[in-house]
């Protein structure tokens, strides 16, 4: 019982340390006698004769006692320079006078006395499980032993041991950290051992020329790790086909089906018979402009990027108004520009407030500032209760919007205005009353760094907000079965008996059955009845943006028609989806809409690109109707002659099938005369300046083709050079919607440059149309001499009209690279013969 009592109690003992105890040998000594008590202090204190008896070695003094009076446990051992119990006397009998245990001054655990100390529950092996102290204990001096450890009784006494039990929180919580200071030990003791094994292996470097190989191969294979995780992570590896995105039909219906391949270039069957689609459509201008929210994210630290934006796309006439003499800004009457902003640093506050006060055109939302952790959500639920956009000025417009559910909400106009808001506006606001402003019929979310043409953007979403409604899916009863469960059924009802129903063998047995019993089977389940069908939404459900792997909206800009805005503010089961990818979790929201089979995906793939120095996938050069028109006619003889080769591939009593989804796109429907994928932007030529620098980044000019050969020098390109008139076909709109991905404010006003800036006609177009109306004018006098009739001036004559018709002639024999590239020369030489004779006139 010794034992348990002792493991639970816990009382300051001292112990021996095992390198402080000397081996003892038991040879050496007398036999224990374990009825004469061991050496004690009252022992020596009370017969001093029996230590006259002991010999003494000649070389030391007369030691003092080593302990004080009273208890042996109870005392602490005194310094003692006595050195002879150190060595004890050999060869001493019992009988000289001593009694036997004064023999050895250290003897075995069962010569000490019960009264001196409680047994140890040590195991018999351990050292300080030693009955007594010597004096080598306290002896600092010897030249054997080290120097003990002296500590106060009160600290020996907080000292916890391995075998110290207790039941309390705070016991349990040391010893889990001393656990975890032992694993941390641990740790560092066996990543040590693993160095030092590592350096101490023979094929281990340890010259200086063997250490420079070594770290340069660490270093070769590091970047080429670095290179080969980038690769593997990286989901686009190739240039997307952007020239059949701007010929074949996109995307424009119910929401994509997730089954479909994320690289397929159709979601149907293309027929051989091609026609590109025209934009805008004939009835365009009969259309009554839509209502735009665009919401530009920003951040505090963007001050730059916002003066940028409003000083070009948001304010410009061309951005505005559109090419050519414009509209007079009537089509973007009803667009409007806000910043959003998450909550300003401290640092940041002050200016970001000043800032708001001076243009009144930011928007500071009661988030954060965050990218993918809600930001967007807060967006569209401020929007849902406090967008406005400014009505319709003039209701003479063929075709207005219906009777929407938010059409006769309305607000008073702001008392102030931004200066990039539409004139409309600002003129409707010298009126004494001016209208109120009305709920926007889109929300477009759109990234500083992208380069927004707002009369392209209010067309596209015009088109959309007039479109009919997609129908409501089928009831279930129209639905067809599958075929594995007709099946199933028909095998049933042929084969087998027929089958009672369980109420039946109820009722014919007399008894009750339980609940799960009467259940149908599900095989068995009957159709269910007709359902009417479900009306179409009253408002318009468009989801309008660049479609991604035929799986998301692009997040450098979509928009949401304002009835899935204010459905996404709130819907509670959109509040949990608002961490990740912004732009992946609000397609997440739209196909969790109760009528996401109504909601119109509408993808616009030609005209959203990204900047020609980016270098992504999505980059080519910045484009122009002209230049799409061309490159409309390359893809369709494409077509067609993948068409015939695939059904000479076939069978002769199988179908030809059209080209489709699962038809690779051909590898020069990504070339681009600008950029190339995964290398850096390089100009044409080295000596270019600022405004040929610009032309070259325009897709097909010719000075995106000069060389430093010679062959296309970059003043001859100049000169015959496209005008905005001729780039856009003599339309208004029609062209670029988006350029993204600029990262760089010189990028920014390059695009501006492109997209803004320009003649509408070059002094060679000038010439060559005064020299048309002066040769139309000749012809209508009567015996005016006709170049026709001459034969050799037609030709010139044709060479001009082709020209004017932006060489359709030409482009439609070219049908490769070195095709185009003949076909441009040739234009190229016709134009400079014709200069030259206008000049001449």
């Amino acid at each position: 019982m010794s034992f348990v009592r002792d493991l639970f109690h816990n009382s300051p003992r001292s112990h021996v340390p095992l390198d402080h105890v000397t081996t003892h040998q038991d040879e050496q000594y007398p036999p224990a006698d374990t009825a004469e008590p061991g050496p004690s202090t009252a022992l020596l204190h009370d017969r001093p004769e029996d230590l006259q008896h002991i010999p003494r070695d000649p070389l030391v003094d007369s030691p003092a006692p080593p302990y004080e009076e009273g208890d042996f446990n109870a005392c602490a051992p005194r310094r003692s320079t006595d050195r002879s119990l150190l060595y004890p006397t050999r060869n001493v009998e019992p009988s000289e006078g001593y009694p036997p245990s004064a023999a050895s001054v250290c003897s075995t655990a069962t010569n000490t006395p019960l009264p001196s100390r409680a047994p140890s529950p040590l195991p018999f092996y351990y050292s300080g499980a030693s009955s007594c102290s010597s004096d080598s204990e306290s002896e600092p001096e010897s030249p054997l032993l080290g120097r003990p450890s002296r500590q106060p009784p009160w600290r020996a006494a907080e000292r916890r041991r391995w075998w110290s039990l207790s039941f309390g929180s705070n016991s349990s919580d040391g010893w889990r950290r001393r656990r975890r200071w032992r694993d941390v030990v641990w740790g560092l003791r066996t990543c040590k051992r693993v160095v030092r094994r590592l350096v101490r292996h023979p094929l281990f470097p340890k010259t200086p020329v063997t250490i420079l190989l070594t770290l340069l191969f660490l270093t070769i294979f590091g970047v080429s790790l670095t290179f080969l995780l980038i690769y593997i992570l990286n989901p686009d590896k190739e240039p997307l086909p952007w020239r059949g995105y701007c010929t074949l039909p996109q995307h424009s219906g119910g929401p994509p089906s997730l089954s479909l391949s994320s690289s397929a270039l159709l979601q149907t069957p293309l027929p051989t018979n091609l026609t590109p689609s025209a934009f805008p459509p004939p009835e365009f201008d009969m259309l009554a402009p839509a209502g735009v929210f665009v919401g530009v994210f920003s951040m505090d630290t963007a001050v730059e990027r916002r003066m940028l934006v409003r000083s070009t796309w948001a304010n410009h006439v061309r951005s505005r108004e559109g090419a050519g003499v414009g509209d007079g800004g009537l089509g973007t009457s009803r667009t409007v520009v806000r910043f959003i902003l998450g909550q300003p640093r401290k640092d940041w506050e002050r200016r970001v407030k000043l800032e708001m006060e001076t243009y009144n055109d930011m928007v500071i939302l009661p988030v954060q500032e965050n990218m993918n952790s809600g930001k967007t959500h807060a967006f569209f639920s401020w929007a849902a209760n406090h967008s406005w956009v400014p009505p319709l000025y003039q209701d003479d417009f063929p075709k207005m919007p219906e009777e929407f559910s938010y059409t006769n909400v309305t607000n008073p106009a702001p008392s102030i205005l931004a200066s990039h808001d539409p004139a409309w506006a600002h003129r409707d606001q010298l009126n004494s009353s001016p209208l109120p402003w009305v709920r926007p019929d889109f929300v477009v979310k759109a990234d500083d760094d992208s380069f927004v043409m707002l009369a392209e953007l209010e067309a596209r979403l015009r088109v959309e907000l007039y479109k009919e409604p997609l129908p409501p899916p089928p009831p279930p009863s129209d639905r067809k079965q599958p075929t594995s469960q007709q099946t199933q059924l028909r095998a049933r009802s042929d084969d087998e008996p027929a089958i009672l129903d369980f109420n039946q063998i109820a009722s014919y047995f007399d008894f009750a059955l339980t609940p799960y019993a009467t259940r149908t089977p599900p095989t068995l389940a009957a159709i269910p009845p007709d359902v009417p069908a479900e009306p179409p939404s009253r408002d318009p459900l468009v989801f309008w943006g660049y479609l991604v792997k035929n799986r998301f909206m692009a997040g450098e800009l979509y928009a949401l028609s304002f009835a899935l805005v204010d459905w996404v503010s709130k819907d509670p089961s959109v509040k949990a989806m608002t961490r990740g990818a912004e732009d992946k979790q609000t397609s997440k929201w739209i196909r969790a809409h109760p009528r996401a089979e109504q909601i119109r995906w509408s993808s616009e793939r030609c005209w959203i690109y990204d900047h020609p120095r980016a270098g992504t996938v999505y980059s080519h050069g910045f484009l122009f109707p002209s230049e799409v028109k061309r490159v409309q006619e390359g893809v369709i003889r494409d077509v067609q002659r993948l068409a015939q080769q695939l059904a000479k591939e076939s069978s002769t009593t199988a179908l030809a099938l059209p080209p489709g989804q699962n038809v690779p796109a051909p590898e020069k429907w990504s070339h681009s005369t600008v950029s190339r994928f995964g290398s850096r932007y390089s100009p044409p030529s080295g000596d270019l300046s600022l405004d040929y620098s610009v032309e070259a980044l325009v897709e097909g000019s010719d000075m995106s083709m000069v060389h430093d050969d010679g062959s296309l020098s970059a003043d001859l390109a100049w000169k015959y050079r496209e005008g905005r008139r001729k780039r856009y076909a003599g339309q208004r709109i029609g062209g670029t919607v988006v350029v993204h991905f600029i990262k760089k404010n010189m990028w920014f006003l390059e695009t501006a440059a492109a997209l803004l800036h320009g003649e509408d006609m070059t002094p060679l177009e000038r010439a060559l149309e005064q020299a048309r109306a002066t040769e139309g004018a000749e012809s209508e006098e009567p015996g005016a001499y006709r170049p026709d009739s001459a034969g050799a001036p037609s030709g010139s004559s044709d060479m001009d009209s082709s020209y004017l018709m932006g060489g359709a002639q030409d482009s439609s024999v070219a049908s490769t690279d070195s095709d185009r590239t003949h076909a441009r020369s040739t234009r190229t030489m016709t134009r400079r013969r014709i200069g030259d004779r206008g000049q001449h006139q």
